[in-house]
């Protein structure tokens, strides 16, 4: 028999009140079962967007979703011996046990010289977004032009330096001067703080005068109505957040022009990254852990030390505050 207590953090009601004051540190006792299972122990955890919207479905007490790099520290799965390193969606939780069907290895061709929080980030769940935004909904061409909004962030800056290796003109908007000049700094064509311009659509028209093939869309609202205008005819435009609205607790702003959409003739798309899985999955992340290893994709990784602070490092996130991809250090 084997006993642990583990930290983990629940939360009330994620609509009404604010996540930090709903944090709670439970006991919990893990045993072990005659089951084929693993003992984990958290090193990385994960906040991203989507949380916000999926945490309308918990009640209070309930553990946040998400996923983390864990270690295995104890085994009895031959497939996970001790010391394997795995991405798992295990939530919120400092400790847990796995029969091991939902955890995912990390890439055995893994330099010790990147950072294994990468696989939540560059090369993890943001990176296959952005890559499969990008290429299997956008289909990017080279030669096109490409915007991206919350371009500094986990997905964004990625998609933004594919774009480019992909020989394609990019613009991004991001909401600080500091992430404009991380975007300039690494590749992006033109960048701009969305928040300080005059006029949204006169930035968009300077910064592409000839129009939009394609928009990786991370914010939606207010904003994307105004891109939807300068899109070219048969423009794509990849859905895959919205940001601007998850905090919102009036009615939704109006939808884009559908006399737009129709004449200019483009194609809009909702996408969930977990519905590629397989090689094809396996085959992105090892293209992004090569651009990266190459220096062909750089990243930045907004670290905040201790479990303890998931609730803020969460709300900052929804605020802006991160410039790349928010991890919290176990």
């Amino acid at each position: 028999m084997w006993e642990t207590r583990v930290r983990s953090l629940g939360w009330e009601d994620p609509l009404e009140k604010e996540m930090a004051t709903h944090s709670s540190t439970l006991a919990w006792r893990i045993q072990w079962r005659e089951e084929p299972e693993v003992l984990l122990e958290a090193l990385y955890f994960t906040v991203d967007p989507y949380m916000r919207i999926m945490a309308k479905s918990l009640k209070e007490g309930d553990m946040m979703m998400g996923e983390q790099v864990a270690r295995v520290v104890e085994s009895k799965n031959a497939a996970f011996p001790p010391g394997t390193i795995v991405v798992a969606p295990s939530g919120w939780t400092t400790h847990s046990i796995s029969n091991g069907e939902k955890l995912e290895k990390v890439l055995a061709e893994w330099p010790d010289t990147l950072p294994l929080s990468l696989a939540l980030g560059t090369v993890g769940m943001p990176g296959l977004t952005a890559y499969f935004g990008l290429f299997d909904i956008c289909g990017v061409k080279g030669g096109e032009t490409v915007l991206v909004s919350a371009a500094a962030g986990a997905v964004g800056s990625v998609v933004g330096q594919i774009a480019k290796l992909k020989g394609c003109k990019v613009v991004g908007t991001a909401g600080s001067d500091e992430k404009v000049a991380w975007l300039k700094k690494h590749g992006f064509d033109v960048a701009f703080n969305y928040k300080t311009v005059k006029s949204l659509e006169e930035a968009l028209k300077v910064a592409a005068p000839e129009g939009y093939d394609c928009y990786f869309d991370n914010v939606g609202g207010e904003f994307s109505n105004a891109v939807i205008t300068q899109m070219k005819k048969f423009g794509r435009i990849a859905i895959c957040g919205a940001i601007s609205v998850y905090n919102r607790t009036g009615p939704l702003p109006p939808g884009p022009s559908p006399e737009i959409i129709i004449f200019k003739e483009l194609h809009l798309q909702g996408f969930v990254v977990y519905r590629w899985q397989g090689e094809v999955r396996q085959k992105a992340l090892r293209d992004l852990l090569k651009w990266v290893s190459e220096g062909k994709i750089q990243y930045h990784e907004h670290i905040t030390e201790g479990f303890e602070n998931m609730p803020a490092a969460f709300m900052g996130l929804l605020k802006g505050e991160n410039l790349g991809k928010a991890i919290v250090k176990a």
